[in-house]
Protein backbone atom coordinates (compact mmCIF):
# COMPACT_ATOMS: atom_id res chain seq x y z
CA UNK A 1 0.00 0.00 0.00
CA UNK A 2 1.54 3.51 -0.87
CA UNK A 3 0.55 6.03 1.76
CA UNK A 4 -0.06 9.72 0.92
CA UNK A 5 2.22 10.97 3.88
CA UNK A 6 5.11 9.85 5.02
CA UNK A 7 7.26 9.49 8.23
CA UNK A 8 10.81 10.56 8.19
CA UNK A 9 13.07 10.22 11.37
CA UNK A 10 17.14 11.15 10.95
CA UNK A 11 19.50 10.47 13.09
CA UNK A 12 22.98 11.44 12.91
CA UNK A 13 25.38 8.49 11.85
CA UNK A 14 28.03 9.33 14.85
CA UNK A 15 25.63 8.25 17.76
CA UNK A 16 26.42 5.13 19.77
CA UNK A 17 23.67 2.60 19.41
CA UNK A 18 22.03 2.87 22.67
CA UNK A 19 21.57 6.76 21.61
CA UNK A 20 20.61 6.14 17.80
CA UNK A 21 17.83 3.97 19.17
CA UNK A 22 16.79 6.22 22.32
CA UNK A 23 16.57 9.32 19.89
CA UNK A 24 14.80 7.40 17.37
CA UNK A 25 12.00 6.11 20.13
CA UNK A 26 11.46 10.04 21.47
CA UNK A 27 10.99 11.51 17.60
CA UNK A 28 8.80 8.97 17.34
CA UNK A 29 6.60 9.43 20.18
CA UNK A 30 6.77 13.40 19.13
CA UNK A 31 4.94 12.22 15.48
CA UNK A 32 2.73 10.37 17.26
CA UNK A 33 1.27 13.25 19.88
CA UNK A 34 1.44 15.43 17.16
CA UNK A 35 -0.25 14.13 14.20
CA UNK A 36 -4.04 12.94 13.80
CA UNK A 37 -4.85 10.01 12.05
CA UNK A 38 -1.51 8.10 12.07
CA UNK A 39 -2.77 5.78 14.47
CA UNK A 40 -3.90 2.55 13.24
CA UNK A 41 -6.48 0.61 15.31
CA UNK A 42 -5.57 -1.60 18.80
CA UNK A 43 -4.03 -5.30 18.30
CA UNK A 44 -5.50 -8.10 19.48
CA UNK A 45 -4.04 -11.92 19.24
CA UNK A 46 -6.22 -15.21 18.68
CA UNK A 47 -6.41 -15.51 22.42
CA UNK A 48 -8.24 -12.51 22.98
CA UNK A 49 -5.26 -10.32 24.50
CA UNK A 50 -5.50 -6.75 23.56
CA UNK A 51 -2.44 -4.33 22.52
CA UNK A 52 -1.62 -1.30 21.66
CA UNK A 53 -1.86 0.58 18.66
CA UNK A 54 0.63 1.67 16.37
CA UNK A 55 1.45 4.12 13.14
CA UNK A 56 -0.62 2.80 10.63
CA UNK A 57 1.99 3.02 8.17
CA UNK A 58 6.06 2.71 7.88
CA UNK A 59 8.60 4.37 9.55
CA UNK A 60 11.47 5.34 7.30
CA UNK A 61 14.73 5.87 9.56
CA UNK A 62 17.77 8.17 8.17
CA UNK A 63 21.31 8.42 8.89
CA UNK A 64 23.09 11.88 8.20
CA UNK A 65 26.23 13.79 9.52
CA UNK A 66 25.96 16.68 11.64
CA UNK A 67 25.92 19.17 8.40
CA UNK A 68 23.04 16.97 6.54
CA UNK A 69 21.06 17.28 9.48
CA UNK A 70 21.17 20.91 9.72
CA UNK A 71 20.37 21.03 6.14
CA UNK A 72 17.22 19.14 6.75
CA UNK A 73 16.16 20.77 9.40
CA UNK A 74 16.35 23.80 7.20
CA UNK A 75 14.61 22.30 4.51
CA UNK A 76 11.45 21.08 7.49
CA UNK A 77 11.14 24.06 8.61
CA UNK A 78 11.25 26.18 5.32
CA UNK A 79 8.26 24.10 3.86
CA UNK A 80 6.49 24.20 7.63
CA UNK A 81 6.61 20.52 7.46
CA UNK A 82 5.37 19.19 11.55
CA UNK A 83 9.24 18.28 13.02
CA UNK A 84 10.75 17.54 16.13
CA UNK A 85 14.06 17.90 17.26
CA UNK A 86 16.37 16.06 19.48
CA UNK A 87 19.69 17.75 20.50
CA UNK A 88 22.89 17.00 22.15
CA UNK A 89 21.98 18.83 25.70
CA UNK A 90 18.73 16.03 25.97
CA UNK A 91 20.94 13.47 26.44
CA UNK A 92 22.09 14.34 30.22
CA UNK A 93 18.32 16.00 31.33
CA UNK A 94 16.27 14.08 33.07
CA UNK A 95 13.33 15.28 32.13
CA UNK A 96 10.46 16.72 29.21
CA UNK A 97 10.74 19.91 31.21
CA UNK A 98 14.35 20.04 30.83
CA UNK A 99 14.39 18.87 27.07
CA UNK A 100 12.37 21.97 26.39
CA UNK A 101 14.15 24.29 27.74
CA UNK A 102 17.38 23.00 26.68
CA UNK A 103 16.12 23.54 22.78
CA UNK A 104 14.09 26.78 24.02
CA UNK A 105 17.87 28.08 24.97
CA UNK A 106 19.21 27.46 20.99
CA UNK A 107 18.28 29.48 18.31
CA UNK A 108 16.73 27.21 15.50
CA UNK A 109 19.98 27.79 13.18
CA UNK A 110 22.45 26.63 16.09
CA UNK A 111 20.72 24.08 17.48
CA UNK A 112 23.11 20.69 17.73
CA UNK A 113 21.26 18.15 16.41
CA UNK A 114 21.51 14.48 16.84
CA UNK A 115 18.35 13.63 15.39
CA UNK A 116 14.99 15.12 13.99
CA UNK A 117 11.68 13.44 12.70
CA UNK A 118 9.43 14.90 9.90
CA UNK A 119 5.84 13.72 9.13
CA UNK A 120 3.47 15.53 6.00
CA UNK A 121 2.66 14.49 2.24
CA UNK A 122 5.26 12.27 0.57
CA UNK A 123 6.34 14.54 -1.73
CA UNK A 124 7.53 17.72 0.72
CA UNK A 125 8.95 14.63 2.94
CA UNK A 126 10.79 13.10 -0.08
CA UNK A 127 12.24 16.86 -1.42
CA UNK A 128 13.01 17.51 2.41
CA UNK A 129 14.96 13.95 2.92
CA UNK A 130 16.79 14.12 -0.52
CA UNK A 131 20.03 12.63 -0.69
CA UNK A 132 20.09 11.12 3.20
CA UNK A 133 20.76 7.32 3.32
CA UNK A 134 18.75 4.87 4.60
CA UNK A 135 20.30 4.24 7.97
CA UNK A 136 22.00 0.85 7.50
Amino acid sequence: MRFDTKIGIVVREDLAVWQKLNVTAFLASAIAAGAEDIIGKPYEDASGTAYLAMFRQPVLIYAADAEALTRTHSRAVSRGLPTAVYIEEMFKTGHDDDNRAAVAAVPADELPLVGLAVYGPRNQIDKTLKGLPLHP
